[in-house]
């Protein structure tokens, strides 16, 4: 297959190279400031430095964007315009959602076949084997194209966008933990604890993820109150070891505005979906 890259960043760099390796063939690179390493890896390729697309990209069967999230969609739609019809363009960057959608749309208007890949972890440390989601009418094909590249891969739908969606998704959930660790790791040191707190947290372990999760968030709304009293007490443990609270008092935050809503409205509810509807509507909503 004929590959075109936009963005020769540490993303793109690393896929143009992996692709090399499984014999596909490299048209061009395009990228604002190329360096002389680049320029030589891409001439020996076979391939040309390019600073903007044109009809140089009309060669390829395949275009990977691999810029900032930020510039992704005024991208896409100056190179799609270049492209043959029927042609596949990868989108592997962390653009907005929305952004996707318009990227996709706007393919379409070209008879441009185009594919959200959302990368889902360190491309510095796992390289071409870090785990990639994978969103578009044409996910199957993009599948068995980075599959022999050794990277956990999943599909998650036809609709371009949705890789990225759940992407920032779970880095709510892992990013939030992170930097919950920290808070707690930072204060557990101080106190001399660590491989204590280790301990008591192993019941963690021996609860399946969702399991955990959907338990959560039940029992938040009709025990916020006392759990808001409980991150109270913690920050004031921090703070008499000189540990300042950061994300904590956003924890504090929410059970508050939970436990008000809960005096207002009661939830009587046992499900996961039900609790997630009422704090959509009493706690959550933005519109209130």
């Amino acid at each position: 297959m004929k590959i075109a890259f936009l963005g020769a960043g540490m993303v793109g760099a690393c896929y143009m190279q992996a692709f090399l390796e499984q014999g596909h063939t490299l048209v061009g690179m395009c990228d604002l400031q190329p360096h002389e390493e680049l320029k030589q890896q891409v001439t020996t390729a076979g391939g040309e430095v390019h600073t903007q697309p044109g009809e140089w990209l009309r060669q390829a069967d395949l275009v990977v964007s691999a810029v900032f999230g930020t510039v992704a969609l005024d991208l896409a739609k100056a190179a799609l315009p270049h492209m043959k019809k029927d042609a596949l363009y990868i989108d592997m960057t962390t653009a907005d959602p929305e952004d996707m959608h318009c990227a996709a749309a706007a393919a379409s208007e070209h008879g441009i076949h185009f594919v959200d890949v959302a990368i889902t972890g360190a491309v510095n440390l796992s390289l071409q084997k870090t785990p990639l989601l994978i969103a578009g009418e044409k996910a199957n094909e993009v599948f068995e194209l980075y599959r022999p590249l050794g990277a956990r891969l999943t599909i998650v739908g036809a609709r371009p966008g949705d890789a990225a969606a759940l992407k920032l998704l779970r880095s709510i959930y892992t990013k939030g933990v992170e930097a919950l660790a920290v808070e707690c790791l930072v204060t557990a040191h101080r106190m001399d604890l660590t491989e204590e707190l280790f301990d008591v947290l192993k019941d963690m372990d021996e609860t399946p993820l969702r399991k955990l999760l959907e338990s959560m968030v039940v029992t938040h709304i009709p025990h916020s109150a006392r759990r808001r009293n409980e991150v109270v007490e913690a920050q004031r443990q921090m703070k008499n070891l000189n540990v300042q609270p950061v994300v904590t008092p956003s924890v504090e935050k929410l059970f508050s505005l939970t436990a008000a809503a809960h005096s207002m409205l009661s939830f009587d509810g046992k499900a996961a979906h039900e609790a997630l509807e009422w704090l959509s509507k009493n706690v959550m909503n933005d519109n209130k």
